[in-house]
Formats: structure tokens, C-alpha cells, sequence
């Protein structure tokens, strides 16, 4: 069955509501200080719109996250190195989880708005899984890597959007050092090249 084509209204509203959401996110000072009521009201919808169009505040997040992880997710599924497929597994393993680190200190708030959604383990959404699959066929390919399963999940525990807030906001670490330190811990985890 083909798909509907979006109605032009329809398509605007979805725009302007996650332009809304995007900037609300931006200028809050916790994910949980912005509301549906007060998404509606920036976008000029109705809630019921929102609720119709992303089902929760829940369903808006993932919506307005998947729309800054997609162009990475092609760089990572199709793209040339350091992120794509045919990259050494090391280096790409070393890029991938820069790759999750960039992508959540340019979209912090947004980012613990989506770990702390509250409807599932973080562990079981969507980007996490993926992100943790992409990550474990590079670390299956390394000689002396037992379990790759275990060890892309303590790396990623490394990027949780929890941890690098409390870096950056309490500790004040600059992005640069925290990228530095993530690869170096990374580095250590792997082993000797």
C-alpha cells in the first residue's frame, strides 16, 4: 500500500512544533522544565495536535532527536572513514563513540530529555541499540576483545547524556578535553594496537 503524502498544513504544524521543541530544549535549564502546553503554545498548535502527531512528550523527543542522529546514522551505515563500514575496527570503534560524545554535547538538554523519558530503559530505545550493534560488530572484528557486548556497552556508558551534563556543567569540562579523555580511556580498553 504507498504511503499518504503529508497535507502542506499537517507538514507545517510538524515543523513548527519541533522548531519549538528544539528551541525550548536549547534554552531550558533541565529537559524536564519543558512541557507539551508549553511546546503548543510556542509552535501556535493545540496540544491535542502534538498528541495526535507524537503521541507523548516522550514520542516528540525521539522525533526531534532523530531528525539530528539521521545524518550521522547514514555517515555510520553507508559513508567513508573514519565512521563507515569499510573503516579498520579500531578506528572506527575510536570514531563511532566520538561520533555519540559530538552528537550529545551539541544536543545536551535534548539528549537528557531522551535518557530520561521514563517510558523504558534507556538500554532498550531505539539510537541506544543501535548505536550499541554498530559498535559491537567493530569490536567483534579485534583480536582480544572477549566480549563485545560488554565492552560496547561500558563504552557507551562513557557517553550516557547524564554524564557528560555533570562534565560539562559541574566540572566545566571543555568538549575538546572530554573528547581527548573518552578516546584515551577507549584506547585503554582496546589494548595495544
Amino acid at each position: 500500500m504507498p504511503q499518504r503524502k503529508e497535507r502542506a498544513d499537517a507538514l507545517r504544524n510538524r515543523e513548527a512544533v519541533l522548531a519549538a521543541a528544539d528551541a525550548l530544549f536549547a534554552r531550558s535549564e533541565s529537559p524536564r522544565g519543558v512541557s507539551m502546553d508549553d511546546i503548543a503554545a510556542a509552535a501556535g498548535v493545540g496540544k491535542g495536535t502534538l498528541f495526535r502527531r507524537f503521541g507523548d512528550r516522550a514520542g516528540l523527543v525521539r522525533a526531534l532527536f532523530q531528525a539530528r542522529i539521521e545524518p550521522l546514522r547514514q555517515a555510520v551505515e553507508t559513508g567513508p572513514e573514519p565512521l563507515g563500514p569499510a573503516t579498520a575496527p579500531r578506528e572506527r570503534v575510536l570514531a563511532l563513540l566520538d561520533a555519540v560524545l559530538r552528537l550529545k554535547l551539541d544536543n545536551r538538554h535534548l539528549s537528557l530529555a531522551l535518557e530520561e523519558d521514563g517510558t523504558t530503559s534507556p538500554y532498550e530505545a531505539g539510537h541506544y541499540t543501535w548505536w550499541h550493534g554498530t559498535l559491537q560488530e567493530s569490536l567483534r572484528r579485534l583480536p582480544g576483545v572477549a566480549d563485545s557486548g560488554f565492552t560496547a556497552h561500558a563504552l557507551l556508558a562513557a557517553t550516557r547524556a547524564d554524564l557528560v551534563e555533570y562534565l560539562a556543567s559541574h566540572e566545566r569540562m571543555p568538549p575538546e578535553e572530554m573528547r581527548d579523555r573518552l578516546a584515551a580511556y577507549a584506547a585503554a580498553v582496546l589494548g595495544p594496537v
